[in-house]
């Protein structure tokens, strides 16, 4: 396995911030609370933990004595990380669920920093062109063909 090099680990980070930056910036104009900048740094976050990861891992290697280690146990945290991130971002007011898609997508974002910083760039960039696509074209579909959830007026009150 070859060392990473610093250009290749600032490419990295400089494409965790384009692709969540991407996401972030669909987000800013649909108007949502979390836009550019949060996705943008929960891309590079996790992109920065796995390259922390993987250059933990090397030097792991190196000397008299290569001790074993596990580059996928730091992203594990990161999942549950987010997990915990993305669930200060959904509200329940009556009957209406309010941030589902921002936690969503802040949690595809991680895992598409992930990606960058492990090095599967072409993964993380179809991931993000799939998921600015679910995005900006699911939302029209869901208005035209599915009943609306959150108005309270088409609902009888059920006592809850």
């Amino acid at each position: 396995m070859e060392q990473l090099s610093n250009l290749e680990a600032i490419g990295r980070i400089v494409l965790s911030l384009l692709l969540g930056g991407a996401i972030g910036w669909d987000r800013e104009r649909a108007n949502k609370a979390a836009g550019l900048r949060t996705y943008a740094l929960v891309c590079q976050g996790a992109a920065l933990f796995m390259l922390a990861s993987v250059l933990l891992g090397e030097r792991s290697s190196q000397g008299d004595m290569p001790m074993p280690y596990d580059p996928s146990r730091i992203g594990s945290t990161i999942v549950q990380g987010i997990g915990f991130l993305a669930a200060g971002v959904i509200f329940v007011s009556g009957n209406r669920v309010r941030g589902l898609t921002t936690a969503a997508g802040i949690w595809v974002t991680a895992a598409l920093g992930l990606l960058v910083g492990a090095g599967f760039y072409l993964v993380a960039i179809v991931g993000t062109l799939s998921t600015l696509a679910v995005l900006s074209t699911l939302q029209g579909v869901e208005n035209r063909f599915v009943e609306p959830r959150d108005r309270e007026d088409e609902r009888p009150d059920d006592g809850r």
